[in-house]
């Protein structure tokens, strides 16, 4: 091969490696959550809305997603923070987690949401506070522990005092007592609401109120990853929520 050709298919070379690695400065590790049905495995490939939003993302921006499996979470958020494990997904924004991890746009709204059987949901539609629940004594299910927003910190007292509160311990148990009749109301994040219903076909309307909506982030660690990994990502995120890509994906778990 003469040195002209040699050279041109070195610049060949260089120019789609340059291609293939333009969004990011390398391929980036994250680890997979059995947690449906944002995260969780499905036969031998991982699945789950993140996962599906993860991907599109990382497509776009032209960037590589490694998935890594088994290292329990305080293992995980130790990784990261030493810059061994590059992406967290889900992830809110803290004052202390800037010391140590760049932060992506969101992409998506962590909800929760409330839920009554179908016979039942007509006559609570029009329930817009926790005041309005405690005043139609509606009982309401709700998960044991976790933040629910201020109106419902704020009425707790009151639902708990009129025994109109029962706690459940995982989201499948939650629709069963539903299904049962033990309450009139569900409480709990939307898709792991959606997702247990669907798993015991039980139809649920979700009512217009929410209680309680956060965002959240990728959360990429500062000791393995740079800034120009952000804004690449960013980018991806920007482009498909212009689209309506990310908002297909949420769709299809019952996140408006």
């Amino acid at each position: 091969m003469s040195a002209l050709k040699k050279l041109l298919v070195g610049l060949a070379v260089l120019s789609l490696s340059s291609v293939v690695w333009a969004g990011c400065s390398k391929p980036l590790s994250v680890v997979p959550e059995d947690w449906p049905p944002y995260s969780y495995k499905e036969g031998a490939q991982f699945t789950g809305l993140d996962i599906e939003l993860m991907r599109a993302i990382f497509k776009e921006a032209g960037c590589s997603l490694v998935f890594e499996e088994n290292i329990p979470r305080l293992r995980r958020h130790y990784m990261h923070k030493e810059g061994q494990l590059d992406v967290l997904f889900a992830a809110s924004v803290t004052e202390e987690r800037k010391q140590f991890s760049w932060f992506t746009l969101p992409y998506r709204d962590e909800v929760t949401g409330l839920f009554a059987r179908q016979d039942n949901a007509a006559s609570l539609s029009k329930v817009a506070s926790f005041a309005d629940v405690s005043a139609a004594r509606a009982s309401v299910l709700a998960p044991n522990a976790g933040w629910y927003g201020d109106d419902y910190a704020k009425n707790l007292g009151n639902l708990q005092a009129a025994g109109l509160i029962q706690h459940f311990e995982n989201f499948e148990q939650g629709v069963r007592m539903l299904q049962a009749n033990r309450a009139d109301l569900m409480m709990g994040d939307v898709g792991a609401v959606v997702y247990a219903s669907g798993k015991l076909k039980l139809n649920l309307v979700q009512l217009t109120l929410v209680p309680n909506r956060d965002p959240v982030h990728l959360m990429l660690s500062k000791k393995s990853t740079t800034q120009a990994d952000v804004d690449a990502l960013n980018a991806a995120i920007t482009k498909l929520e212009k689209r309506g890509d990310l908002a297909k994906i949420r769709a299809k778990y019952g996140l408006r």
